[in-house]
Parts: structure tokens; C-alpha cells; sequence
């Protein structure tokens, strides 16, 4: 760690606001708190960079011991790691994506040794008829979730399985490794069973506050931070639709992809400003911690893309923390390279690597040095 960069991440915790705010969980482990807080404090001053499933595979690789496509281009793992829990419903050994929840423990565990965050997704399937969490043919899955409905039962058992997942967590210092828990994300889109048109806006409300309440209460998880994550809105009303109260949120975030031609990056860019503008103004009013919990543009042909679109868009309003999506490498059913995170070659490599380098985008040795599981310093 240079000396320019200690005293820079040094002046941003200086600068952070002394109030304390409160977590979900008033009985949340201390390493949590401690990373609630931090993270908090980051929101609109660092930015750290995240990856999904950046150490299970890359583009032209899979499950290699020490892999990781951001590492080999910049020497540095990512500062957040992303992993779904889709299928360990189903009581499968892998994924919905192929890697083993085994693996992914591993994964988990030497992400929080190296000072980094790990983040949860849960693409889970629709517990109403068994199909995927993109069957939308049916309306009142939501509704039948609750105490009274026919599957309220099932999904308990579900939160069950994500319990005893979550309490096999443990790092080497055998503490319960702290966990941001991104359930129902999307939501204010209508491709998911827990969308828009598929459910009231109380019946999200109420789910979204059942889970917290049976992870919490009922099967005692004090290492979970809960992410609020939309993914379209333009308006603080938009945003706060479907929101379930300040006693069930501890980051507020929203998704965002950019989609077609290089020419979009523009319009992509405003939107990205918009969003987080809306966004950091409720997380200052409730103390919250603002994030982005999904972004990118696949196979990112733009080659200045991350400082001429995705810093020009974050710049004024900057999140704690921002997740690319995998780089799953080409898929023939899509006939596409699904990868999102720059690797060593691709046409955004040196775009990247000039904000990693201006300290605009801290990844795992930033994260370290910001020892996030412990008591804010400043």
C-alpha cells in the first residue's frame, strides 16, 4: 500500500459525518456493525469494486486455484465479491451458474481473509410451481409465500436451508463471516416471479419483511446486512414504491446495464447520474449506505468506458460500492461473450486500469487497508 493512498483513504474517513447510525439487526455481530459503518462511511467518497463469482471462473478458465481475471490485469483481487444462491433450494451441490456451493464456501471464506466484502443474490425458484425465477405466469406467488398461503411453509424451509448455509460461514478467526444479503432484487422490473406486475406493492412489502424477521428472530442470523435493490425508476416516488421501511434496510441500491451500441453510453451515463442523485439523497436522509448492486455492459466495447461513461456517471454521487456481473466466457446459446469485468487484452483494460490507478476504483488491497471489520477509526 503506498503512502499516497494510505493518506488519501485516511482524509476520506475524516471526513466522514461522526453520527452513527443503527443496523437492521440490533443484535448484529460487531465485525457486521463495524462494516455497516465503514461502508456507510465510504458512500459518496471511495468506490470499491466488485465482481461476481470473480475467483470460480473468467473468460477462458473455470474453478483454477487462485484465478481471478481482475487479479491477473491489475494484481489486485476485487474489493466485493458477488455469489447467487439459486438452487440451494432445490437442495443441489451447484448453483444455477454450475459452482459447487462447496467451492463457493471456500471462495467466501478467503474473500473475507483478504479484507474484501461478499455479497448474496438469490434468483430463487418460484416456489408456487417450481419453475424459474423468470416464470411469471403466475400472480399471486407473493401472496401465497405469506403466513396462510399454501407455500408459506415451503419458503420457510427454504430460509432453513439459506440459515444453515449462512452459519457454515465462518472465517479462520472463527467468527461469523459478515454477509450483504440482496433478496428479490429487480423488483421494479416485471422478469421475476416477485416483480412489478406480479405482485402488489404490500405483498413485497410484507415478504420482504417476513424474511428479515424469520432470518433475524426466528433462526438467530446476526452476521446479515439486507440490500434494498431496484432496478428502473427516475423518481424518489419510483424508488421508494415498494420499499419495506427503514427497520428492514440497511444499503439502498439499484441495478443498471447498459445495453446496444457505444453511442447509448450517454444516455446510459444520465441515467446512472439520475439514479444514484436519487438514491445518495435518501441513503443522507435515512443513513444508509448507497450502493450499486448490479452494472455493466457485456462484452464492454467501449474502450474508455469505465472513466468516460461509468465515472462520469457515478462522479458526483459516488457509491460505497459497485458490482460488475461474470465473466462467464462465450455461451453458444446466447451467442454472445457473457463477461462484464475487464481481463488482461480486452478492449477496456487500460481504461480501467487508469482509474484503478488514479484511486477512482479500489479493489481488495484498498478494502484491506480500510479494515472494514473493525471499529471505524475515525
Amino acid at each position: 500500500m503506498s503512502t499516497k493512498l494510505s493518506l488519501f483513504l485516511c482524509l476520506l474517513y475524516m471526513l466522514s459525518p461522526a453520527l452513527r447510525a443503527q443496523t437492521v439487526d440490533r443484535k448484529a455481530s460487531t465485525e457486521t456493525k463495524n462494516l455497516y459503518e465503514n461502508l456507510r462511511r465510504l458512500s459518496g467518497r471511495a468506490v470499491l469494486f466488485g465482481h461476481q463469482d470473480d475467483m470460480a471462473y473468467g473468460v477462458g478458465w473455470k474453478y483454477e486455484e487462485g484465478r481471478s481475471d481482475l487479479k491477473e490485469l491489475s494484481g489486485e483481487y476485487p474489493a466485493v465479491f458477488g455469489w447467487d444462491l439459486a438452487r440451494l433450494e432445490r437442495n443441489e451441490s451447484t448453483n444455477l451458474d454450475g459452482v459447487p456451493f462447496n467451492n463457493m464456501k471456500e471462495y467466501i471464506r478467503q474473500a473475507y481473509a483478504l479484507g474484501a466484502v461478499n455479497t448474496f443474490s438469490w434468483h430463487m425458484d418460484n416456489p408456487l410451481n417450481g419453475k424459474t425465477a423468470w416464470d411469471t405466469t403466475s400472480l399471486v406467488t407473493v401472496k401465497e409465500m405469506l403466513p396462510g398461503g399454501q407455500v408459506h411453509k415451503k419458503y420457510r424451509n427454504w430460509l432453513d436451508q439459506f440459515a444453515a448455509f449462512n452459519n457454515a460461514l465462518k472465517g479462520n478467526d472463527g467468527k461469523q463471516i459478515p454477509i450483504l444479503f440482496r433478496p428479490f432484487h429487480e423488483h421494479s422490473g416485471s422478469w421475476f416471479w416477485w416483480g412489478k406486475k406480479e405482485c402488489t406493492s404490500a405483498e413485497y412489502r410484507d415478504v420482504w419483511r417476513f424474511t428479515i424477521y424469520y432470518l433475524r428472530d426466528v433462526k438467530q442470523l446476526h452476521n446479515l446486512l439486507y440490500v434494498f435493490n431496484p432496478s428502473d425508476f427516475t423518481t424518489e416516488a419510483e424508488y421508494l414504491e415498494r420499499y419495506p421501511g427503514n427497520d428492514y434496510v440497511d444499503v439502498l441500491s439499484f441495478d443498471s446495464y447498459q445495453y446496444g451500441p457505444i453511442s447509448n453510453g450517454e444516455a446510459f451515463r444520465n441515467g446512472l447520474a439520475l439514479k444514484l442523485k436519487i438514491q445518495d439523497s435518501l441513503a443522507k436522509r435515512y443513513h444508509k449506505i448507497s450502493a450499486i448492486g448490479e452494472m455493466g455492459y457485456v462484452e464492454i466495447p467501449d474502450p474508455n468506458w469505465w472513466s468516460e461513461v461509468v465515472w462520469k456517471g457515478i462522479e458526483n454521487h459516488t457509491p460505497a460500492f459497485l458490482l460488475v456481473w461474470r465473466n462467464a466466457g462465450y455461451r453458444p446459446q446466447e451467442k454472445d461473450n457473457h463477461y462484464y469485468a475487464p481481463y488482461k487484452g480486452q478492449n477496456s483494460a487500460e481504461d480501467f486500469l487508469k482509474m484503478y490507478r488514479e484511486r477512482k476504483f479500489l479493489l481488495q488491497k484498498g478494502a484491506a487497508f480500510l479494515n472494514l471489520y473493525a471499529k471505524p477509526k475515525y
